[in-house]
């Protein structure tokens, strides 16, 4: 059985999985580590991937974290990487992400924006219940705001544009954030927003589930 490691989103933890039933699949979570001064994420992605210390593994990486799992795909061979609400490469991240990037836009955003669970990322995270919002909220007090400024201007200057080998793309048709017309996706969730593992989470389940067995 090939060993899974999952990555979770931006600004977010494992918690975003625990509507998601992995069985008896070996899954280990990778947490986040604190990124260098000035370090580019193809450095983190190496860093990170000393974690992983199974050979041939399954990426599974949601949001931001689908694309750490493409760049560590250029550093180690795996047999397979899943992504969620994520981006294959630079091209299928909104044009706007790359202005802001270029204009350092996201140097302006105030902590308050991006600790606080509040209308403006309920409705970018296609968020609904009462319940969900608690769990966002729960998960961005935990979060280091230097790892969120960091990732988020890694976001918008992403340089990667290679199409990754044994990538299979889930994405909802719903997602604010990241907009299906510019991705190429493998499974389309219908009505599935970027908060989709909490709220759509046996659909995501069936099509892990199926795909690991393959």
């Amino acid at each position: 059985m090939n060993k899974i490691y999952v990555f979770s989103g931006l600004g977010v933890d494992k918690r975003v999985y625990d509507n998601i039933d992995f069985g008896t699949l070996d899954v280990e979570f990778i947490n986040w580590i604190e990124p260098l001064k000035n370090e580019s994420l193809e450095n983190y992605a190496f860093r990170i991937s000393e974690k992983i210390t199974c050979d041939n593994p399954i990426l599974i990486g949601l949001s931001f974290g689908g694309m750490l799992a493409v760049e560590i795909s250029k550093i180690i061979n795996v047999k397979k990487i899943i992504l969620i609400a994520s981006a294959k490469n630079k091209f299928e991240l909104p044009f706007v992400f790359k202005l802001s990037g270029k204009l350092k836009l996201n140097q302006l955003l105030p902590n308050s924006i991006l600790k606080r669970q509040n209308f403006i990322l309920n409705w970018l995270f296609g968020i609904e219940t009462s319940k969900e919002k608690q769990l966002l909220k729960s998960i961005l007090q935990d979060t280091d705001t230097n790892f969120l400024k960091w990732a988020i201007n890694e976001i918008l200057n992403w340089k990667n544009k290679i199409y990754p080998e044994n990538c299979i793309h889930i994405h909802g048709n719903k997602d604010r954030i990241i907009p299906i017309k510019n991705v190429k996706a493998d499974f389309v969730i219908e009505n599935g927003g970027h908060f989709m593992t909490v709220n759509k989470a046996k659909e995501i389940e069936n099509i892990i589930l199926n795909l690991i067995e393959k």
